[in-house]
Formats: C-alpha cells, sequence, structure tokens
C-alpha cells in the first residue's frame, strides 16, 4: 500500500492530450503527409449522392477498404459520375474524420482506370439501354426529303459548323438554326440535352422556327473526349425527340451511344449535310429531264390520237351521205303536203257549199208552226181534263166518307182508355214503391247524422269553447287572458272570460258534468 502512494505522489513528464487535440493533430499530419494522392480502386457501396448533395462510399481492392467522400461542390464538374463497381483512379487529399475515428479520401477529381475500363462501362450501360428499347428500330423516323428548317447541335467555333454550313449552302441553302452547345468535358451531356429537348419544345409558327431535322455533330477524337455523348442523358433525349435526328458525332470509325438511338449515323458531319438535304443543282436537272419526258409523252399521245381520230374520220360517212335520205324524205313530205292542204281545202268549201244550199228560213219557221199547233190543241184539251179530274177526286172523297162511321172511333177511344187506366196504375203503384225507399233512406241517414252529430255528446256531459270570433278552442295554449269566451252547452250558451293561469290535468279528472256546471256558475275559465 505504501508504494502505491509513493508512485502516485511522483509527476510523470509525459505530455498530456485532450482527445480533441490529439484528433487536431492527427488529422493535420496526415494531411500534410497526404495532401496530394492518387488511389486506384474499386467503387463500392455507392446509392447515388446524399440530400445534402455530398456523396460517400468506399474504395476497395483485393485487402484492403478505405471511405471516400466527394463533396457537392465536386460533384458537378466531373467529366464521370461514379458508378456501383467502377474501377476509377481519384485523386484528392487524405483527411481524417474525429467523429468516429477514421481516415477518408475527398476525392476533387477521378476518371476511370484506363480505356478498358471505360470501354467495359460503355458496353455496360449499352446493353442496359438497348434492354429498354431505346435503339430499337420501331422508334426510328424516316428523314424528311426536303426539310425547310435545320437545327444543328454543336460548338458555334469550331469548324464543323463551318462545314454544315458550307455544304448545305452548296447543295441546297435553306433556314439552319445553330444551338451552341459545349461538345468536350463535363457539362457538355448536359447541354447537348438541353438543346434537343429545347428544339421539340419550340413551337410551330412561332417566332423561332420549328426544326424539321436535327443534326447532332462534333468532330473525332479519343474515347474520353467523346464521352459527353455517351451520356445517359443524352441518350434518352434522342430517343425521345420527334424531330428526325442525324448523330454525326466523330469520324467514320468512332461510335458512341448517341450513333444508336439517333435515326440516322452519319459518318462526319459533311456526310449529314448530305443526307440531310438534296442537291438542288441534281433536283433541277432531274425536273427538266422528268419535264422534258412529260412532254415528250404528250406530244406522243397527241399524235396518237391525232392519228386515231383521222383514222376514225376516214371511216365516217360524208354529210351530204348522212343528209341525203333526210333530206329526200323531207321533199316528198313537203310536196304531199301541199297537195293535202289543197284538196282538204276543196273538199271543206265544197261542204259548206252544200250546207248552204241546205239552210233556209223554211227550216226554222216548220218547227215553230209545229210547236204553235200542239200547244193549242193542249189549251183546248185543259178545260175537259180540269172538270175529270175534279169529278174523279168528288168521287173518292165520297167513297171515303161512306167509308169512316163512329164505330171505329168508339173502339179507338175504349182501347185507348183501357191502356191509360193501366198505365196509370202501375204508374201509382212504382211511385209508392220509390216514395217509400227513398222515406226510408232518408230516416237512415237522418239517424246517422244524429249518431255522428257533436250534440249527442254535448248531450252526454260535454261543452264546446268558442273564442270572440266564434271559432272552436282546442287547446288551452290558444287562450289569453281576458279573452272572452263562449261555452256551448246542450241546453243553451254562456259567456265566460278567461284567467291567465293555466291548470295542469290531474290525474284524478272530475266529471265533465260536474265541471261544465261550476264553469256556468262562475263564468270564469281556469
Amino acid at each position: 500500500m505504501t508504494d502505491l502512494v509513493e508512485l502516485a505522489d511522483k509527476k510523470s513528464n509525459v505530455i498530456e492530450f485532450t482527445v480533441s487535440e490529439l484528433s487536431g493533430a492527427l488529422k493535420k499530419t496526415v494531411e500534410d503527409a497526404f495532401g496530394n494522392v492518387r488511389v486506384r480502386g474499386e467503387i463500392s457501396g455507392y446509392r447515388g449522392p446524399h440530400a445534402s448533395g455530398h456523396a460517400y462510399f468506399t474504395l476497395k481492392d483485393d485487402k484492403a477498404r478505405l471511405e471516400a467522400v466527394i463533396w457537392r461542390s465536386v460533384m458537378g464538374r466531373l467529366r464521370f459520375k461514379p458508378e456501383e463497381g467502377m474501377e476509377i483512379i481519384a485523386a484528392g487529399k487524405l483527411t481524417t474524420y474525429a467523429g468516429s475515428s477514421r481516415y477518408q479520401l475527398v476525392i476533387e477529381a477521378f476518371e476511370p482506370a484506363g480505356a478498358g475500363a471505360l470501354t467495359a462501362l460503355l458496353e455496360e450501360r449499352r446493353k442496359r439501354l438497348a434492354a429498354e428499347g431505346l435503339f430499337d428500330d420501331s422508334r426510328k423516323q424516316r428523314l424528311p426529303f426536303m426539310p425547310g428548317v435545320i437545327g444543328v447541335v454543336t460548338s458555334p467555333t469550331g469548324a464543323v459548323i463551318r462545314d454544315i454550313i458550307h455544304r448545305i449552302s452548296d447543295r441546297f441553302p435553306l433556314h439552319i438554326l445553330v444551338w451552341p452547345v459545349r461538345v468536350q468535358g463535363e457539362t457538355s451531356g448536359a447541354e447537348v440535352a438541353a438543346a434537343i429537348t429545347g428544339f421539340n419544345n419550340l413551337a410551330r409558327g412561332g417566332a423561332v422556327p420549328r426544326p424539321d431535322l436535327v443534326i447532332v455533330a462534333r468532330g473525332g477524337g479519343s474515347l474520353e473526349d467523346l464521352w459527353g455523348f455517351n451520356d445517359e442523358a443524352v441518350v434518352r433525349a434522342v430517343a425521345d425527340s420527334d424531330i428526325p435526328v442525324i448523330s454525326a458525332v466523330g469520324h467514320e470509325t468512332d461510335w458512341t451511344l448517341i450513333d444508336y438511338a439517333a435515326d440516322r449515323r452519319a459518318p462526319t458531319p459533311t456526310g449529314a449535310a448530305e443526307m440531310a438535304v438534296p442537291v438542288r443543282v441534281e433536283l433541277e436537272a432531274a425536273l427538266s429531264s422528268l419535264n422534258a419526258r412529260l412532254e415528250a409523252g404528250l406530244l406522243r399521245l397527241f399524235d396518237f390520237f391525232r392519228q386515231r381520230l383521222s383514222g376514225l374520220a376516214r371511216g365516217l360517212p360524208s354529210t351530204d351521205q348522212l343528209l341525203a335520205l333526210s333530206r329526200q324524205r323531207y321533199d316528198e313530205a313537203a310536196s304531199r303536203l301541199i297537195r293535202t292542204l289543197i284538196t282538204s281545202l276543196n273538199h271543206k268549201k265544197n261542204h259548206f257549199n252544200g250546207l248552204a244550199r241546205q239552210f233556209s228560213p223554211f227550216m226554222i219557221l216548220r218547227p215553230l208552226q209545229e210547236k204553235r199547233r200542239n200547244w193549242t190543241l193542249h189549251a183546248g184539251r185543259l178545260p175537259q181534263a180540269l172538270v175529270s179530274n175534279l169529278a174523279r177526286q168528288r168521287h173518292d172523297y165520297e167513297t171515303f166518307a161512306r167509308r169512316f162511321t163512329v164505330a171505329p172511333l168508339v173502339r179507338l177511344a175504349f182501347h185507348s182508355k183501357q191502356t191509360l187506366t193501366s198505365l196509370s196504375h202501375r204508374a201509382a203503384v212504382a211511385f209508392q214503391r220509390i216514395y217509400e225507399h227513398r222515406q226510408q233512406r232518408f230516416k237512415e241517414l237522418c239517424r246517422l247524422m244524429k249518431t255522428l252529430s257533436y250534440e249527442n255528446t254535448l248531450e252526454r256531459g260535454f261543452t264546446i269553447v268558442f273564442n270572440s270570433q266564434k271559432e272552436p278552442v282546442k287547446r288551452a295554449c290558444d287562450i289569453t287572458k281576458g279573452e272572452r269566451l263562449i261555452l256551448h252547452f246542450a241546453d243553451g250558451k254562456t259567456g265566460v272570460t278567461a284567467d291567465a293561469e293555466q291548470t295542469p290535468p290531474a290525474t284524478n279528472t272530475p266529471s265533465p258534468r260536474k265541471n261544465n256546471q261550476s264553469n256556468s256558475n262562475q263564468g270564469t275559465l281556469f
């Protein structure tokens, strides 16, 4: 025990550090020793940028693992985006993270580990996009034969745009729209994708004409230089474009993913211009040739029809031959018509003369004289006929008068009297029956009315209350204080004045007759 106390009293000469001081010293030592390093490894555990924009993952090889981080400000400048399993060469500095006592690599730039890695990454991306159907031939569109406006996505300062403009101007001058973009670097892919989308978003008939064809062009270069045209955003923009797209990236031996998605691939930018428009001179020559062929064909056709018409005309008879028979028939008909008219006129004249000779005044006077003789004869017979008719009617009347005696009238009157007596008796019996039936029905209705009448209720001791307007009162709440009321009993009416108090209904209600007598004596309603 004594030895322990002695040891505690001795002072140590070792410097004491706090945890923060020691962590800061280690951080400074590591950063000074490894301030700029290049590390080769495979990306593992990459899940994309964090919500803050930073990316955290691990670099590994077959023996060790190294934590790595890419800050948000660096992510926007990278030419290649990190992907799970990609082998890279990262440049940055080594530092420590005191919160968990670990060291990590802060990456400021990286590139795939060699052309083989880029090729493998490019092949993997090509297969994935092909599996989505972005390279299918069914998605590709036909190029317009003669576009009115051509959009070009390329650098505005390079030789590519000058070659395209010069070639189009030589072949078929038209309107060219240039969308300037960077064709190399970290932002080239995003700019090219935005340019293709922007051309598609232009409205037809707007201030800026919408292109009928888009050319994406760039000169030749290495795989790293052309990597922006392998960007997934560019491929999707080309595949989704409603405007046909010609890819003219690099030389004839250079291939990028945009070549698979484009509607046509051109070996060079100049070849893209030749695909885009026809040769105006050749079109004019072709049109001239077709026009000459058309004129020659029309001339030959006209000559053929002219010869055919001449042959048909020679086969037709002449006008005199066609009209000879008709003319002869006309002349014969005309001559016969004149002779027929003269003959008919003579015949009518002879007939009229014959009738004129037969027509004389004696033909009119003779019927009149005949009628006059008939009238005179009838006039002489008229008095005798009247006398004969009168005698015949008098004889008929006397015969009828002799037949008409009093006996038939007496028999008719007696028969009518019997019939009338029978009918009178039957009418009296029927009337008596109807009267008795109606009287019985009337008595039944009187009994029913008396049974249903409120007067029977009053006879049993009830009372009807009327207000000053002579309307029946059905509830006590309808009565106001001082209101004049009329009580209707079975034997008469009496007037009362209402009190303000309302007595609630009791359990044992007194008889109605007693209440009525009380109200009648007091003259006040409670």
